[in-house]
């Protein structure tokens, strides 16, 4: 994990509301017509991304409710996207558990130390359900964000003003789900947050997210499950060739289980070492009939 620093995965809203200076937008732009552009820029995006292979670094971790380490796992991979989905290797991989006071190591995916091993199940479920959406191509969760056009439907955007940030000029969008009120179509646009959109080549910057509501009544009730603070952040920066790919994710909220258990849990991802392949297609003739080989070249 040399060199690999989990950004700092600040989810309160007002903290990030509260921090920016706001100012007014421009009167010939309308909220409308930027997160179609925006929409434009990342339907194409996915399909550009297919043509790099790039290192993927994952940490999460489990903390009891007194705040010590209860279970840490951190996995690096080489990812290879497709046309239609996504190839994840596993390149190293680090854990430890927290028993009697000591940590405890391991060495694979998916490892329990005992009959009804809770975190260990969990942490797998997590790192599987958050980071590899093999349909993404840079394995995030393609419903966190509202950016694409599929996944803009149901929000309602709001444009809050025109600010600088990190040397750019920037829209700053919030936005929630169109229908509050309905529990069936909240079911599918749960989230609320912010977009901080480049205001010269309409990308995102950064995007902050959390529940735009809390779990239902029923749940808490039935499942005995509590879910707290549940939110996620994503940083995207250009690269030299110009194509724009989330560099930094991440999430952290707390649970409270049936009976005894509760953790609060955190997941940082980083992309880094961005390498463009090259499609070449040679037809030879032999004997048999043609036959078309396709390389992917870095």
């Amino acid at each position: 994990m040399s060199g690999f620093m989990p950004f700092s995965m600040p989810i309160l809203w007002c903290v990030l509301t509260g921090g920016l200076a706001s100012a007014q937008p421009p009167a010939d732009e309308s909220v409308e017509s930027i997160m179609a552009r925006v929409a434009e820029n990342q339907d194409r995006a996915l399909e550009l991304r297919s043509a790099y292979v790039y290192n993927q670094d994952v940490l999460i971790r489990f903390f009891r409710g007194h705040g010590k380490l209860a279970r840490e796992e951190y996995r690096e991979y080489t990812v290879i996207p497709g046309p239609k989905d996504t190839a994840k290797t596993l390149l190293s991989f680090r854990g430890k558990y927290e028993k009697g006071g000591k940590y405890v190591e391991y060495t694979k995916p998916g490892y329990e130390y005992k009959d009804l091993d809770i975190d260990g199940a969990l942490m797998d479920s997590l790192a599987d359900d958050l980071t590899q959406d093999k349909e993404s191509r840079d394995g995030i969760a393609v419903d966190l964000f509202p950016l694409t056009s599929k996944s803009q439907a149901g929000y309602r955007f709001t444009l809050e003003g025109k600010e600088e940030y990190r040397d750019r000029q920037v829209y700053r969008i919030s936005f929630k789900p169109a229908l509050m009120d309905d529990d069936h179509v909240f079911e599918e646009t749960p989230w609320a947050g912010l977009i901080l959109v480049d205001s010269l080549e309409y990308q995102p910057v950064l995007v902050t997210t959390h529940l735009a509501k809390g779990i239902p009544f029923l749940v808490k009730t039935v499942l005995g499950t509590n879910l707290k603070g549940l939110g996620f952040k994503v940083s995207y920066e250009k690269q030299d060739d110009g194509l724009w790919f989330p560099v930094n994710y991440g999430g952290e909220f707390e649970v409270k289980a049936v009976f005894f258990y509760k953790r609060k849990m955190a997941i940082a991802l980083r992309n880094s070492g961005f390498q463009h392949v090259r499609v070449d297609t040679h037809v030879t003739f032999e004997d048999s009939p043609a036959s078309d080989q396709v390389t992917r070249v870095p």
